[in-house]
């Protein structure tokens, strides 16, 4: 499998499970009922949970950005050296962004996110170029 697919994958089964932890403290502070049922007002989650709550959101807002860059680049066929780092450093900043913003290490955390969408527009230009 290309590397561009098995980032693509990694990233998404991250973003998959990012909303475990979340739910974890949920259940917590709510009960198992109210956590699975419809409470009646917001979750005085912790705030770390809700950190997590937020990488979750960005991370899915991310991921519909990159993951058509990728599969573009697969069907077109156009996997470069270029696609391949952009792909891989993605994967490892968005995990970096995760883990960044749930322990609320600001400076890092966005220059992952910078570095992040700077891989996804290496592969538009890869896409546009061809």
């Amino acid at each position: 499998m290309p590397t561009e697919l098995i980032s693509l994958t990694l990233i998404t089964l991250l973003t998959a499970l990012m909303w475990v932890p979340y739910m974890f403290n949920l259940v917590k502070v709510r009960g198992i009922s109210d956590a699975l049922g419809y409470p009646s007002g917001p979750a005085d989650v912790a705030e770390w949970a809700g950190r997590v709550d937020r990488a979750h959101r960005n991370a899915i807002e991310n991921l519909a950005i990159f993951a058509p860059l990728v599969l573009i680049v697969h069907v077109t066929g156009i996997s470069s050296d270029a696609t391949v780092i952009a792909s891989v450093v993605y994967c490892l900043t968005r995990v970096a962004h995760f883990f960044m913003l749930v322990f609320a290490i600001p400076i890092i955390k966005s220059i992952s996110f910078m570095i992040g969408s700077i891989c996804q527009l290496v592969l538009a230009i890869a896409i546009l170029q061809t």
